[in-house]
């Protein structure tokens, strides 16, 4: 079977049969010969498979660029640079317009599947009717998109991100200098789009949110690859520039702190019974603090200070401290000790009254969990599967980690004997009980007018799991 390519071109009017024939026919028609192409039907066949072969290959290469150029993070980019990988710097250029390089794959994607649709078409009309051949053209040309253009070049290029991502940026640089005009145009046009309709570009943002680096932290301990304390750590250092200082400072009745007119035997006596290495140094009264004291520096002034002990006293071994509010974040605190090299602040209200101190080891604490002093009790021991003893000066927040509950934070107060005492409305009695939905809290001890630990007992429900 041949196929004739060619055709008769008609010409109308009397006055052109007199041009080309030199014939005048009134009304009459002129047919002109077209030349003729005999082309044999495999022949035709085959070049329309080998073209439809290859616009799919142009289509799954467009479509695993995508993959591998947009998964590649920043970091791994910034490396590739810094150790002058093949073709790093220009993946790097693309990735600096990430909207300008989503429209190249797009226009080159889009290209080669609406050429690559056209071909199949014309192709089978040689064999099938027109609404056969559209028909058998849409079902089979989009299963061999899906499988051959878009389901295994991503699937590869998922898993050889950084590799692909090198190999292809060339090709990709090279096709935008080529689609220049229709990249240019579209990327234009989706933007006019998106200022239209009020949408954001979110892909010139970062490529991982803070979301979503949560949810794969949870997914990682499912898939068994973090460890509960892991993931604990990775979620309470998210929270970390969510945590005021006031949470986590020493409050004002637990400072220990020396005056400027005491000795230094006095102070090094503080330290001894009191177990602590910094003390704060007032002034008159707790909330004039002058200075912080370091009992290596007590001792060193006592063994070889001045030969007159009355010359010997706090202000000589006093080093500078400072004052955060007390609604500073728990990472600016850490960061100002760390810019101010020292070990202690002093925390304080709006009013400039002391309210506590925080030490270099509180922020810490936040992330590792508590550090606990030789002889510093346990802030939350567990005593069964639904019972806990809980100091009362332990944040909510952190009762409520740990022990997998959800007690209310109080407005006025963050620590679970501030909630006790705004449920109460008054100092409770030992033993006194209070119901908090589905929890029980017991008071167990109260020293003059603070309540020190309380007793939590959940149902079994919540115990269990």
């Amino acid at each position: 079977m041949r196929l004739t390519i060619g055709g008769i071109l008609e010409w109308r009017g009397s006055f052109l049969s007199a041009w080309i024939d030199g014939v005048a026919t009134a009304g009459g028609t002129v047919a002109v010969p077209m030349p003729s192409l005999d082309v044999p039907l495999w022949v035709v066949t085959v070049a329309g498979v080998l073209t439809i072969a290859t616009l799919m290959a142009i289509s799954g290469f467009f479509s695993s660029s995508e993959i591998a150029m947009f998964a590649l993070p920043q970091h791994r980019i910034d490396l590739l640079v810094e150790r002058d990988a093949t073709n790093a710097p220009i993946v790097e250029a693309l990735r600096e317009d990430p909207h300008r390089l989503l429209v190249t794959i797009l226009v080159g994607n889009n290209v080669a599947n609406v050429a690559m649709s056209s071909v199949a078409t014309a192709l089978l009309g040689l064999y099938v009717s027109g609404g056969q051949a559209v028909l058998f053209t849409t079902v089979g040309i989009t299963a061999l998109v899906l499988l051959f253009s878009e389901s295994a070049p991503k699937s590869y290029a998922v898993e050889n991100t950084e590799s692909w991502a090198l190999r292809v940026a060339r090709p990709i640089a090279l096709s935008e200098r080529l689609l220049y005009p229709f990249v240019v145009l579209f990327d234009k046009l989706t933007r006019m789009v998106n200022a239209v309709v009020g949408a954001g570009t979110p892909i010139e943002s970062a490529y991982i949110t803070r979301s979503e680096l949560q949810e794969l932290i949870e997914a990682g301990e499912r898939a068994g690859a973090i460890e509960a304390d892991e993931r604990d750590r990775l979620r309470r250092a998210f929270t970390f520039d969510e945590i005021p200082v006031s949470e986590i400072m020493v409050p004002r009745p637990d400072v220990v702190a020396v005056s400027m007119t005491d000795e230094l035997e006095d102070a090094l006596a503080t330290c001894a019974a009191t177990g602590f290495t910094h003390l704060p140094v007032y002034d008159g009264e707790l909330d004039t603090v002058v200075g912080v004291v370091h009992v290596c520096d007590l001792l060193r002034e006592q063994a070889y200070g001045a030969d007159d002990p009355a010359d010997s006293d706090l202000a000589t071994v006093m080093e500078p401290t400072i004052h955060v509010p007390e609604t500073m974040p728990a990472d600016d605190v850490l960061a100002e000790l760390q810019r101010t090299q020292v070990h202690l602040a002093v925390v304080i209200d709006e009013l400039g009254t002391t309210e506590g101190i925080v030490t270099t080891e509180d922020p810490t604490e936040v992330i590792v969990g508590e550090i606990r002093r030789p002889r510093e009790s346990i802030p939350i021991r567990t005593v069964d599967d639904r019972t806990a003893i809980v100091r009362g000066d332990v944040a909510v927040t952190a009762v409520n980690e740990a022990l997998d509950c959800s007690l209310p934070e109080p407005q006025t107060s963050d620590t679970i004997a501030g909630l006790v005492l705004d449920r109460v409305g008054r100092l409770p009695e030992e033993d006194e009980r209070i119901a908090i939905d589905d929890v029980t809290i017991v008071v167990e001890t109260v020293e003059d007018t603070r309540i020190t630990s309380v007793q939590l007992v959940q149902p079994p429900a919540t115990a269990d799991r």
